[in-house]
Protein backbone atom coordinates (compact mmCIF):
# COMPACT_ATOMS: atom_id res chain seq x y z
CA UNK A 1 0.00 0.00 0.00
CA UNK A 2 1.08 3.71 -0.50
CA UNK A 3 0.45 6.92 -0.08
CA UNK A 4 -0.66 9.12 -2.99
CA UNK A 5 1.39 10.93 -5.13
CA UNK A 6 1.05 14.65 -4.91
CA UNK A 7 -0.67 16.08 -7.96
CA UNK A 8 3.18 17.74 -9.19
CA UNK A 9 4.89 14.10 -8.52
CA UNK A 10 2.29 12.74 -10.59
CA UNK A 11 1.98 15.06 -13.25
CA UNK A 12 6.15 15.22 -13.29
CA UNK A 13 6.35 11.30 -13.28
CA UNK A 14 4.34 11.35 -16.42
CA UNK A 15 6.43 13.93 -18.57
CA UNK A 16 9.52 12.13 -16.89
CA UNK A 17 8.60 9.28 -18.97
CA UNK A 18 8.53 11.40 -21.61
CA UNK A 19 5.13 11.96 -22.29
CA UNK A 20 3.23 14.94 -23.76
CA UNK A 21 0.84 16.07 -20.97
CA UNK A 22 -2.03 18.79 -21.38
CA UNK A 23 -3.14 19.93 -17.91
CA UNK A 24 -6.97 20.39 -18.24
CA UNK A 25 -8.76 23.60 -16.54
CA UNK A 26 -9.38 22.73 -13.10
CA UNK A 27 -7.27 18.94 -12.94
CA UNK A 28 -5.52 19.19 -9.56
CA UNK A 29 -8.45 19.97 -7.57
CA UNK A 30 -11.02 18.70 -9.38
CA UNK A 31 -12.26 15.60 -7.45
CA UNK A 32 -14.80 13.02 -6.00
CA UNK A 33 -12.32 12.93 -2.89
CA UNK A 34 -14.69 13.67 0.24
CA UNK A 35 -14.85 12.64 4.34
CA UNK A 36 -16.59 9.50 3.08
CA UNK A 37 -15.22 8.52 0.18
CA UNK A 38 -11.50 8.32 0.52
CA UNK A 39 -8.61 8.60 -1.89
CA UNK A 40 -6.07 6.14 -0.91
CA UNK A 41 -4.14 3.90 0.24
CA UNK A 42 -3.20 3.37 -3.47
CA UNK A 43 -1.90 -0.01 -4.96
CA UNK A 44 -2.34 -0.03 -8.67
CA UNK A 45 -3.02 1.45 -12.19
CA UNK A 46 -6.31 0.93 -14.28
CA UNK A 47 -6.64 1.09 -17.86
CA UNK A 48 -9.69 1.80 -19.55
CA UNK A 49 -11.39 2.34 -22.72
CA UNK A 50 -13.75 5.46 -23.22
CA UNK A 51 -16.61 3.89 -25.81
CA UNK A 52 -15.92 6.76 -27.42
CA UNK A 53 -15.54 8.14 -31.58
CA UNK A 54 -14.99 11.71 -32.61
CA UNK A 55 -16.17 14.13 -33.07
CA UNK A 56 -17.36 13.20 -29.46
CA UNK A 57 -14.71 14.91 -27.15
CA UNK A 58 -13.27 11.69 -24.70
CA UNK A 59 -11.26 14.53 -22.83
CA UNK A 60 -14.59 16.74 -21.67
CA UNK A 61 -16.55 13.43 -21.31
CA UNK A 62 -14.04 12.39 -18.78
CA UNK A 63 -13.67 15.51 -16.97
CA UNK A 64 -17.24 16.37 -16.22
CA UNK A 65 -19.33 12.85 -16.90
CA UNK A 66 -22.22 12.08 -17.54
CA UNK A 67 -26.46 11.46 -15.96
CA UNK A 68 -25.46 9.42 -12.78
CA UNK A 69 -21.93 9.60 -13.07
CA UNK A 70 -20.44 13.12 -12.09
CA UNK A 71 -16.52 13.25 -13.62
CA UNK A 72 -13.63 13.14 -12.93
CA UNK A 73 -13.89 9.72 -14.49
CA UNK A 74 -10.82 9.07 -14.50
CA UNK A 75 -6.90 10.50 -13.74
CA UNK A 76 -5.90 11.03 -17.30
CA UNK A 77 -7.37 10.58 -20.78
CA UNK A 78 -4.91 9.02 -23.35
CA UNK A 79 -6.19 10.18 -27.26
CA UNK A 80 -5.30 8.32 -29.94
CA UNK A 81 -2.70 10.90 -30.57
CA UNK A 82 -0.45 9.69 -27.50
CA UNK A 83 -1.33 12.60 -25.15
CA UNK A 84 -2.03 12.28 -21.92
CA UNK A 85 -5.05 15.10 -20.88
CA UNK A 86 -5.04 14.87 -17.38
CA UNK A 87 -8.44 15.95 -16.19
CA UNK A 88 -8.82 15.58 -12.21
CA UNK A 89 -6.86 13.93 -9.30
CA UNK A 90 -7.55 12.50 -5.95
CA UNK A 91 -10.96 10.22 -5.85
CA UNK A 92 -11.91 9.44 -9.48
CA UNK A 93 -14.96 7.54 -10.78
CA UNK A 94 -13.01 5.35 -12.68
CA UNK A 95 -13.10 2.05 -11.14
CA UNK A 96 -16.11 1.07 -9.29
CA UNK A 97 -16.60 -2.14 -7.42
CA UNK A 98 -14.63 -5.01 -8.35
CA UNK A 99 -12.83 -8.52 -6.72
CA UNK A 100 -11.16 -8.03 -3.25
CA UNK A 101 -8.92 -11.63 -4.59
CA UNK A 102 -8.18 -9.22 -7.17
CA UNK A 103 -7.34 -6.20 -5.01
CA UNK A 104 -4.93 -8.36 -2.57
CA UNK A 105 -2.79 -10.18 -5.54
CA UNK A 106 -2.13 -6.78 -6.92
CA UNK A 107 -0.88 -5.66 -3.53
CA UNK A 108 0.91 -8.61 -3.38
CA UNK A 109 1.97 -8.87 -6.78
CA UNK A 110 2.52 -12.43 -6.69
CA UNK A 111 0.32 -13.33 -9.20
CA UNK A 112 1.46 -15.14 -12.50
CA UNK A 113 0.55 -13.71 -16.11
CA UNK A 114 -2.75 -12.11 -14.85
CA UNK A 115 -4.84 -11.94 -11.42
CA UNK A 116 -7.57 -14.69 -10.65
CA UNK A 117 -10.55 -14.24 -12.93
CA UNK A 118 -12.96 -11.60 -11.20
CA UNK A 119 -16.18 -13.06 -9.52
CA UNK A 120 -17.31 -9.51 -8.36
CA UNK A 121 -18.32 -6.40 -10.17
CA UNK A 122 -19.68 -3.23 -9.65
CA UNK A 123 -22.58 -3.78 -7.29
CA UNK A 124 -21.15 -6.10 -5.11
CA UNK A 125 -17.40 -5.47 -5.12
CA UNK A 126 -15.27 -3.64 -3.05
CA UNK A 127 -14.27 0.37 -3.32
CA UNK A 128 -11.87 0.68 -6.65
CA UNK A 129 -11.97 4.18 -6.71
CA UNK A 130 -10.00 4.71 -3.64
CA UNK A 131 -7.20 2.34 -5.08
CA UNK A 132 -6.26 2.79 -8.37
CA UNK A 133 -4.89 5.39 -10.76
CA UNK A 134 -7.24 5.62 -13.68
CA UNK A 135 -6.49 6.25 -17.43
CA UNK A 136 -9.23 6.51 -19.78
CA UNK A 137 -8.09 5.75 -23.46
CA UNK A 138 -10.17 6.98 -26.42
CA UNK A 139 -11.41 3.78 -28.43
CA UNK A 140 -14.94 2.93 -29.27
CA UNK A 141 -14.10 -0.73 -27.26
CA UNK A 142 -16.14 -2.52 -30.21
CA UNK A 143 -13.11 -4.72 -30.60
CA UNK A 144 -12.27 -3.21 -34.22
CA UNK A 145 -11.06 0.23 -33.55
CA UNK A 146 -7.80 0.63 -33.85
CA UNK A 147 -5.63 1.09 -31.41
CA UNK A 148 -2.88 3.25 -32.93
CA UNK A 149 0.77 2.36 -32.14
CA UNK A 150 1.87 6.01 -30.90
CA UNK A 151 -1.20 5.85 -28.05
CA UNK A 152 -0.44 1.97 -27.00
CA UNK A 153 3.32 3.82 -26.47
CA UNK A 154 1.68 6.38 -24.06
CA UNK A 155 -0.49 4.08 -22.28
CA UNK A 156 2.87 2.10 -21.62
CA UNK A 157 4.55 5.33 -20.40
CA UNK A 158 1.78 6.21 -18.61
CA UNK A 159 1.65 2.66 -16.41
CA UNK A 160 5.25 2.60 -15.79
CA UNK A 161 5.41 6.13 -14.70
CA UNK A 162 3.51 5.51 -12.12
CA UNK A 163 4.93 2.34 -11.28
CA UNK A 164 8.48 3.95 -11.18
CA UNK A 165 6.97 6.88 -8.88
CA UNK A 166 6.01 3.92 -6.49
CA UNK A 167 8.51 1.68 -6.72
CA UNK A 168 5.71 -1.24 -7.79
CA UNK A 169 6.35 -3.68 -10.30
CA UNK A 170 3.78 -4.36 -13.96
CA UNK A 171 2.03 -6.69 -11.68
CA UNK A 172 0.37 -3.58 -10.14
CA UNK A 173 -1.15 -2.74 -13.42
CA UNK A 174 -4.86 -4.27 -14.23
CA UNK A 175 -7.31 -3.49 -17.16
CA UNK A 176 -10.75 -3.01 -15.97
CA UNK A 177 -12.28 -6.42 -16.62
CA UNK A 178 -9.91 -8.04 -14.66
CA UNK A 179 -11.44 -5.97 -11.92
CA UNK A 180 -14.96 -6.28 -12.31
CA UNK A 181 -16.93 -9.30 -13.77
CA UNK A 182 -19.05 -7.08 -15.75
CA UNK A 183 -16.84 -5.11 -17.00
CA UNK A 184 -14.44 -5.52 -21.19
CA UNK A 185 -11.95 -3.02 -21.02
CA UNK A 186 -9.88 -2.67 -22.52
CA UNK A 187 -11.03 -4.59 -25.50
CA UNK A 188 -9.54 -5.43 -29.18
CA UNK A 189 -5.85 -5.94 -30.48
CA UNK A 190 -3.49 -5.52 -28.72
CA UNK A 191 -5.16 -6.14 -25.22
CA UNK A 192 -6.22 -9.75 -25.96
CA UNK A 193 -3.82 -10.87 -23.76
CA UNK A 194 -3.24 -8.67 -21.00
CA UNK A 195 -0.19 -10.06 -20.24
CA UNK A 196 1.83 -8.92 -23.26
CA UNK A 197 1.05 -5.28 -22.05
CA UNK A 198 2.42 -5.81 -18.62
CA UNK A 199 5.30 -7.34 -20.45
CA UNK A 200 5.49 -4.66 -22.46
CA UNK A 201 5.52 -1.99 -19.07
CA UNK A 202 7.91 -3.96 -17.36
CA UNK A 203 10.51 -3.53 -19.98
CA UNK A 204 9.83 -0.25 -19.69
CA UNK A 205 10.46 -0.30 -16.34
CA UNK A 206 14.22 -1.97 -16.71
CA UNK A 207 15.56 1.44 -18.83
CA UNK A 208 15.61 4.41 -18.09
CA UNK A 209 13.03 6.87 -19.19
CA UNK A 210 13.34 8.54 -22.72
CA UNK A 211 12.86 12.11 -23.01
CA UNK A 212 12.04 14.30 -25.78
CA UNK A 213 15.23 16.04 -27.08
CA UNK A 214 13.19 18.71 -28.54
CA UNK A 215 9.63 20.48 -28.17
CA UNK A 216 7.46 22.28 -30.84
CA UNK A 217 6.34 26.01 -29.06
CA UNK A 218 2.56 26.24 -29.31
CA UNK A 219 0.17 28.63 -28.93
CA UNK A 220 0.18 30.11 -25.30
CA UNK A 221 3.43 28.83 -24.26
CA UNK A 222 5.71 30.69 -22.52
CA UNK A 223 9.63 30.09 -21.99
CA UNK A 224 9.17 29.14 -18.41
CA UNK A 225 6.16 27.16 -19.02
CA UNK A 226 8.29 25.32 -21.18
CA UNK A 227 11.11 25.04 -18.91
CA UNK A 228 9.01 23.68 -15.54
CA UNK A 229 6.99 21.07 -18.45
CA UNK A 230 10.82 19.23 -19.27
CA UNK A 231 12.68 19.73 -16.21
CA UNK A 232 14.99 22.13 -16.75
CA UNK A 233 15.47 25.95 -16.60
CA UNK A 234 14.94 29.12 -18.53
CA UNK A 235 18.34 29.77 -18.56
CA UNK A 236 19.18 26.43 -20.11
CA UNK A 237 16.71 27.32 -22.66
CA UNK A 238 18.48 30.13 -23.71
CA UNK A 239 21.53 29.21 -23.79
CA UNK A 240 21.26 26.26 -25.85
CA UNK A 241 18.58 27.97 -28.27
CA UNK A 242 20.85 31.47 -28.45
CA UNK A 243 17.56 33.17 -27.68
CA UNK A 244 17.66 36.95 -26.92
CA UNK A 245 14.56 37.38 -25.84
CA UNK A 246 13.35 34.81 -23.44
CA UNK A 247 9.62 36.45 -23.28
CA UNK A 248 9.74 36.50 -27.44
CA UNK A 249 8.91 32.80 -29.03
CA UNK A 250 7.12 31.83 -31.93
CA UNK A 251 4.68 29.23 -32.23
CA UNK A 252 5.87 26.53 -34.55
CA UNK A 253 9.64 27.58 -33.29
CA UNK A 254 11.39 24.26 -32.48
CA UNK A 255 13.10 24.50 -28.87
CA UNK A 256 15.97 22.34 -28.05
CA UNK A 257 15.71 20.73 -24.39
CA UNK A 258 19.00 18.96 -24.45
Amino acid sequence: MATPLSFDRFVAALRAEGLTVKVVGDAATHTRTSSSRPWGPVNGVMIHHTVTRRPADPVSMCRIGYSGLPGPLCHGVITKDGVVHVVGYGRTNHAGGGDPKVLARVIAEDYGDRPPAPTKGNDDGVDGNARYYGFECENLGDGRDPWPAVQVEAMERAAAAVCRAHGWSSRSVIGHREWSDDKVDPKGQPFTNLADFREDVADRLKRRPSTPSTYTVRSGDTLGAIAKKHGTTVAALVRLNGIKDPDRIAVGQTIRLK
